[in-house]
């Protein structure tokens, strides 16, 4: 079966995350963004882990679906979408925060967890609670060395799985220029060999992983760690293999093409790690830049942040274009609400870009098709057709970029500054 996973977003009990995170509302956002598997998020947190066991119900294969009186369908702006018939399930996952020394350093590096049921959860938790305080966030952030938490899982729901979570950003993570590691080995150290996956994060793509000749053997998951239901879906992974947690996990361990079929990615620019920078000062600066003035701001002095496409020219051992053959592809999106805002001037979360972004469902279904697969030639019997040009456009990486930097996400322009194609726009690749 082929079928659309983000496998990590937030609950309502996470922080600066919106109050719509619930099961309720996350269900039909996940049917209209054409998503079919979607992480639960946030399984650690008790009160989310009761609301989850009040809402969901197995269904035999280590998914779970809302249970029948769910009334979140028959409300606005879904009402009457026909894609809300279509099937769509829920997977237990959770991101934990851990803080610790090692080496001589802090470390900061986050994980997520996928589960198969609800006693495997609840085996996990158990054993978190005595290190520390689960209810105080979603995403706990607990002082215990990642290597023992993955020796915990394994010893308490061996089919559960750990995957590094957003491996590149800066302050909380595997590779992060701040508070993490040179190497995979180095932080999990004898349990290394349970990582088969790791998430490559909104301001990183494959092709910046392929340079790392030590990242050949695991698989790449991309994923929205989503705060707000819209966002469902801005990076997710494509499937062709028995809807099941274990056909699921069988696809990302063998990280076999013909089961694992694309991930779907931000252009990485416009992720808000992707260059160095310092906000503050409005400093942007590629890695090249910031090696001139040795890291550091050139209006204060103080350091810079340093981003993504910085990390991984520090521990590349390939040049751009290089990799292992087999690899699994890509496809470079915008998502369709910053579609529209460009090609009708308004911002992406304003009700006019909403309505007409709902009229696009209801014609032609779910966004990821919509951006995918439909014609341009239909997407232009909706007005206006510039909608349809902007969506031609990406699909051909003919967009310019002003990249994110230091918390900051980027800024894509699909047309000019007079509102025309702009011809001299950058080309990203979309495959």
């Amino acid at each position: 079966m082929k079928f659309l996973a983000d496998l990590h977003i937030h609950s309502k009990y996470s922080r600066a995350t919106s109050r719509d995170m619930v099961l309720d509302v996350l269900a039909p956002w996940a049917k209209v963004k054409g998503i079919t598997l979607l992480a639960t998020g946030d399984f650690t947190h008790p009160e989310w882990l009761f609301l989850m066991k009040e809402k969901l119900e197995p269904m035999g294969n280590g998914f779970l679906r809302l249970k029948p009186a769910t009334t979140a369908f028959d409300a606005a702006p879904f009402k009457g979408l026909p894609v809300l018939a279509r099937p769509m399930a829920f997977i237990l996952s959770a991101e934990v925060s851990f803080i610790y020394s090692k080496g001589g350093k802090v470390r900061k590096v986050h994980v997520m967890v996928l589960a198969p049921d609800f006693e495997s959860v609840e085996r996990i938790n158990r054993r978190l609670q005595a290190v520390g305080n689960l209810s105080s966030d979603g995403r706990p952030i607990l002082g215990l060395d990642v290597r023992l938490f993955c020796k915990m899982v394994a010893e308490t729901a061996p089919r559960a799985v750990v995957i590094p979570s957003h491996i590149w950003t800066p302050w909380f993570s595997l590779f992060g220029a701040n508070s993490g590691f040179d190497t995979i080995e180095e932080c999990f150290e004898e349990m290394t060999p349970s990582i088969f996956a790791l998430e490559t994060g909104l301001s990183s793509d494959p092709p910046m992983n392929w340079r790392l000749s030590a990242l050949d053997r695991f698989a790449l998951v991309s994923n929205s760690d989503a705060h707000s239901p819209s966002k469902i879906g801005r990076e997710a992974n494509a499937f062709d293999t028995d809807f099941s947690y274990r056909g699921l996990i069988e696809a990302l361990r063998t990280n076999d093409p013909a089961k694992f079929l694309y991930t779907v990615e931000f252009f990485p620019e416009e992720g808000k790690y992707h260059y160095d920078g310092h906000r503050k000062c409005g400093v942007v600066c590629g890695p090249r830049e910031s090696l001139k003035t040795g890291d550091l701001c050139p209006k204060c002095g103080k350091k810079l942040t340093i981003g993504v496409l910085h990390r991984v020219e520090e521990l590349a051992d390939r040049e751009t274009g290089e990799g292992r053959p087999g690899r699994v592809p890509y496809k470079s999106l915008i998502p369709f609400n910053e579609i529209i805002a460009e090609a009708v001037g308004k911002t992406p979360e304003s009700q006019g870009v909403w309505d007409l972004y709902f009229r696009f469902i209801r014609e032609f279904g779910d966004e990821h098709t919509i951006l995918t697969e439909v014609p341009v030639g239909e997407l232009a019997r909706l007005s206006p057709e510039r909608v349809a040009e902007a969506v031609d456009r990406m699909r051909k990486g003919q967009v310019s970029i002003l990249p994110g930097h230091d918390g900051e996400y980027g800024q894509i322009r699909i047309f000019g500054e007079d509102g025309q194609a702009d011809a001299s726009s950058s080309q990203m690749s979309l495959f």
